[in-house]
């Protein structure tokens, strides 16, 4: 039983923008925010790879979700930020719009999409606190479905 109320104990979760929607993801997963700017940038950009960066001795795979969730923006504002994500089996870092900030939702804060494919299984549901919509994500299910794809891309 103790498992259960774990799981629906409430949880931090870190909001960020992307294309005029807000993200929230696990604040467990994150290690550190840096702006881009400020990584150590040594291989050349890709289309959604945004190359590969050293942040404090670590060589990490720079992922551009405003890439890879919508058009590529015109070039990077001094402001943009990225997460350093520490998910199950790598560190890399995540180029978003912005982060908001740090919010906590219990579950029934967060309510399951209906008919998702599963392709869309990173998708947790729709956190809702006052007014603010939140798009809850499972970060290591998203990247995993990210290197899937990259991989793919690189092999043709």
């Amino acid at each position: 039983m103790p498992s259960a109320r774990k799981d629906t104990a409430p949880r931090q979760y870190l909001t960020f923008r992307l294309g005029g929607l807000e993200y929230a993801l696990d604040y467990a997963k994150v290690q550190e925010l840096r702006p881009l700017l400020s990584l150590e940038r040594f291989a050349a950009d890709g289309e959604v790879l945004g190359g590969v960066a050293v942040s404090r001795g670590v060589i990490m795979p720079i992922v551009d979700m405003r890439i890879a969730f919508g058009p590529r923006p015109p070039e990077h504002d001094p402001h943009t930020d990225v997460i350093i994500l520490k998910l199950s089996n790598c560190v890399m870092g995540m180029v978003t719009d912005g982060v908001t900030d740090i919010v906590t939702m219990g579950a029934g804060q967060i309510r399951p999409f209906d008919n998702l494919s599963e392709d869309a299984g990173y998708l947790l549901g729709m956190g809702t606190i006052n007014a603010r919509k939140l798009i809850v994500i499972d970060i290591d299910k998203l990247m995993a479905i990210r290197r899937v794809t990259l991989g793919s891309r690189h092999a043709a």
